[in-house]
This record gives structure tokens, C-alpha cells and sequence, in this order.
């Protein structure tokens, strides 16, 4: 296989006739070097606290990706031979992180038209100054020159916090976690990045998982509240969510099988929470209170200001067998159709327009856009549409979905991308990949003369800078 000339083309993603790359050059350099906000991400704050060398290619690029993971084992690889055990990624000898690597450069072709392949080729090149395709023959050199370059200073994780150009970080946080990394971030005057926790509460609403009372004993506990009653179990969320804002925090984020909000009036919820703590509500009556919790949840973001990210229709860890031997999060999760429109009525009937309600609803079931969610944030004033994440955040789903939602609802409705990346290194590519796709759409209406060229670089900086900070309250 041939190497990279020299490394990806500098007009990738921009459009192919000449009069309108040459607008998307010039709309892209106005942006290109702006400050990364990331409000949704996987990243662990304890990388930036320990800032200690990662340990390996392997561990860094491959093991935590479940993009590359799913591809991969669909082509025969062992998720044990990819780093992958029952509880999550396994820590790593050099001859099992040499192992997976090789796994990756042999079939490194499996990623062609992917977006998973642009993102590897760019932090190949941006990152390690790597322009050689991996392949079978290549992979254990790329592993040294990967492995030596992780252990100069440049490449820890703080200086690479710099270099990335990020301006704010977006972790995922449990509601039981004490977030002392946050902490000791905030306290650490070496360090000057802004990195917030996020509210993610999704196992503490659904009442039907089998270990459901123990956790709301637990939150209970961490909460200094009896969760013995539905009232106490609000309360201790209640508290939990404003524990999270006083360390920083800006938004919780939400993701279940459906979008209903529909509200129980507070005798059926007490009912339902207190069958279920002795294990006896029925799958109807769990769904029917975890629908109502997401309408709840929103009338505590109207009195806490936490923005409301939602992302539902996803079938989590479709696969039982892998489930059980490897654990959440290595490419079982699969999309399903979605309804918006009246799952959440009920909320946007309550709160829709309230002021202190940021409600970003981002899905990979690309039907919904210009049908159900461009329409309703084009009236609806807490309503923002959350810019492609997950399965679509590829190039190809960008533009759809710029197509599919502006007409509606304008570009000041949508959220400003969403990287949603457990892969730490691939958070500049891919926002980079968002601002070259959003310079040739709006190069597009410059050459359509649908924008002059000033209203559309006003346009790429807010799309950048002014929508993400003003959608997420920084």
C-alpha cells in the first residue's frame, strides 16, 4: 500500500467546482484556528489531573474507540485481541498493545469512506507528523515511532490540551461521583483550561434495570437524603444537579430509548417508585415514570439552569453475548426510528418557551430533521437542534444535515458540533472536519447568491464561537 503523499490534501471535504472551493478557502481560514468548545465528550478530567504519558498507541487511538471496535469485530477480530474485557479497555503489555495495533494497520482498508479512516489519517499526520498509510507491513514501525513520540512532554495530555486550542471541555460524570478531578482542576493554578462536568443521570430514571433500588439507595446516600419515597428521590436528584453546577457544571445529558415527556400527577409516580424499590413495577409502569422524569428533569433545568442535551432512539448493547463478555460501549449500539413531534409536546407545552430552558435534542435517526425537530426549534424558543454526533458525525450526515434543517430553522437554532469522542486525540479533527463541511455549505450559498460573502463568514465564526457558547450558557 502506498504512503500518503503528504499527508491528507489541504482542500479535503471542500467542494469540487472551483468558484466555490475557492469561497470555502477563504471562509475556512477565517475559522480554522478559533478555540475548540467541546460540551459533550467522553474524555476522562483524569488524564488532565495526572497528566501522566499515555501508554500506548493502542490504549490512546484503538482501544477506547468504539468506531474503529465495531468495524473491525464485524470483520472477525477478537474485542479480547482489541484490548476489550468484561469491564472495559484492559490495561495493556506491550506484546497485547502490539497485538491490537497490528490488528488495526492490517485492516486499516476496512475504514475507506469512512469517516473513521479521515479522522485516523488526520491525527496521524497533524498529531504524530506520520504521511504512511498502516498496513500489515507498516504497522510495527508506526507502533515505535507512535510509542516514542507519546513519551516527549509535548504529548501529555495537558500540552496537548493547549495545542488542541480548547477553550472548554464537556467530561460525563456519574451523579455519584464526588467529581474530585474537577476539583483538583479548578484548584490547580498550572492549570489555565476550562473543563466542566456533565449531568448524566439516565441509569437513576430507569426504574426496570435489574440493580434500580440499590442505586436509588445509593443516590440516597451521596445525596444525604432518604430516597425511600419519590419525594425524597427528587430531592436527592434535585441536590445531586446542584452539587454539579456549584463544581461548573453546564448541562446534563440524556439518552433512552424513546423521547416521551408525558407527566404522571405525583400520586402515580409515588405509586410506581415505591413498587418498584420492592421490585414489583411492571416494563409499562417503568417507562411511564422515566417519560414523566424527562418532563420533570426539564422543570429542574427552568429553576437550575442546566442546558437539557437529549439524544434518544438507540437500541444500547444490541449484541447480549457481547454484553456479557466485553461490557457497554465497543459498537453494539444501533440506531431506531424515532417520533418527536408528540413524545415531546408534553414538555414544550410547559416549558417550550420558558427563558431559562436550553433543550438540545440531537438523534441519529436523520428522518426526524426537517420533518419534526427544524420545525418545531423554528417556534419554539428553548428548542435547539443538536448538530450530527455518534453514527453521522461524517461528512456525508453534515451536509444533510445542514440541507434538512436550515431552510427551517436558520443556522442559529442548532447547537454548533458535538464531538461526542471518548478518542481523545481525534477532538481537533473532528472539529475541524465540522468547520471545512460548514465553509463549503455556506460557500455554496455565496455561489448561489443566496449569502454575500461577509454574511457567510459572520455566519462560519458564529456557527464556531457565538451559537455553542450562547446554546450552552458559557
Amino acid at each position: 500500500m502506498p504512503p500518503l503523499a503528504s499527508g491528507p490534501h489541504p482542500d479535503r471535504l471542500f467542494p469540487a467546482q472551483p468558484e466555490t472551493r475557492a469561497v470555502a478557502r477563504r471562509l475556512y481560514e477565517q475559522v480554522k484556528d478559533l478555540p475548540i468548545i467541546s460540551p459533550h465528550s467522553h474524555v476522562p478530567p483524569a488524564w488532565l489531573v495526572d497528566d501522566q504519558p499515555f501508554s500506548d498507541p493502542a490504549s490512546l487511538l484503538l482501544v477506547p474507540d468504539h468506531y474503529a471496535l465495531r468495524l473491525l469485530h464485524a470483520n472477525g477480530a477478537e474485542l479480547s485481541d482489541l484490548g476489550r474485557g468484561p469491564d472495559g479497555p484492559l490495561p495493556l503489555d506491550e506484546a497485547a498493545a502490539r497485538k491490537a495495533w497490528r490488528i488495526l494497520c492490517e485492516n486499516y482498508h476496512l475504514f475507506r469512506g469512512t469517516p473513521v479512516k479521515y479522522w485516523f489519517d488526520t491525527t496521524f499526520a497533524d498529531v504524530f507528523g506520520i504521511a504512511e498509510t498502516p498496513s500489515a507491513r507498516t504497522a510495527d514501525a508506526l507502533y515505535d515511532q507512535i510509542a516514542e513520540a507519546l513519551t516527549r512532554p509535548e504529548l501529555r495530555p495537558r500540552a496537548l490540551f493547549e495545542r488542541f486550542n480548547i477553550s472548554v471541555l464537556a467530561t460525563t460524570d456519574d451523579p455519584l461521583d464526588d467529581l474530585a478531578a474537577h476539583r483538583a482542576l479548578a484548584a490547580d493554578p498550572t492549570f489555565t483550561g476550562r473543563v466542566v462536568p456533565t449531568f448524566r443521570p439516565d441509569r437513576f430514571l430507569e426504574l426496570g434495570r435489574p440493580d434500580w433500588p440499590g442505586l436509588a439507595r445509593r443516590l440516597g446516600e451521596v445525596a444525604d437524603v432518604d430516597t425511600g419515597s419519590y419525594a425524597g428521590y427528587v430531592a436527592a436528584l434535585e441536590n445531586r444537579r446542584r452539587y454539579f453546577v456549584e463544581h461548573g457544571a453546564v448541562s446534563s445529558d440524556h439518552s433512552h430509548y424513546d423521547a416521551g415527556t408525558e407527566p404522571l400527577d405525583e400520586a402515580d409516580a409515588a405509586r410506581i417508585y415505591a413498587a418498584a424499590l420492592r421490585g414489583e413495577a411492571t416494563t409499562a409502569e417503568t417507562v411511564s415514570f422515566r417519560r414523566h422524569m424527562m418532563c420533570e428533569t426539564a422543570r429542574m433545568a427552568t429553576e437550575d439552569g442546566l442546558v437539557m442535551t437529549l439524544h434518544p432512539a438507540v437500541r444500547r448493547d444490541h449484541d447480549p453475548v457481547t454484553l456479557a463478555h466485553y461490557g457497554h460501549d465497543v459498537g453494539s449500539d444501533i440506531p431506531v426510528g424515532l417520533e418527536l413531534t408528540e413524545a415531546l409536546r408534553p414538555l414544550l407545552a410547559r416549558y417550550g418557551n420558558h427563558p431559562n430552558l436550553h433543550l438540545v435534542v440531537f438523534t441519529i435517526d436523520e428522518s426526524v430533521y426537517s420533518r419534526e425537530l427544524a420545525p418545531m426549534a423554528g417556534y419554539y424558543r428553548s428548542l435547539y437542534v443538536g448538530v450530527p454526533w455518534w453514527f453521522i458525525d461524517a461528512p456525508e450526515a453534515i451536509r444533510r444535515f445542514r440541507g434538512a434543517v436550515t431552510e427551517t430553522a436558520g443556522f442559529y437554532r442548532t447547537s454548533g458540533f458535538i464531538d461526542d469522542t471518548r478518542a481523545f486525540l481525534s477532538i481537533p479533527t473532528r472539529h475541524d472536519m465540522s468547520r471545512r463541511l460548514d465553509a463549503g455549505y455556506l460557500a455554496e450559498l455565496v455561489t448561489q447568491h443566496r449569502l454575500t460573502e461577509e454574511e457567510a463568514a459572520q455566519t462560519a465564526h458564529d456557527l464556531v464561537a457565538t451559537i455553542p457558547a450562547k446554546v450552552f450558557k458559557l
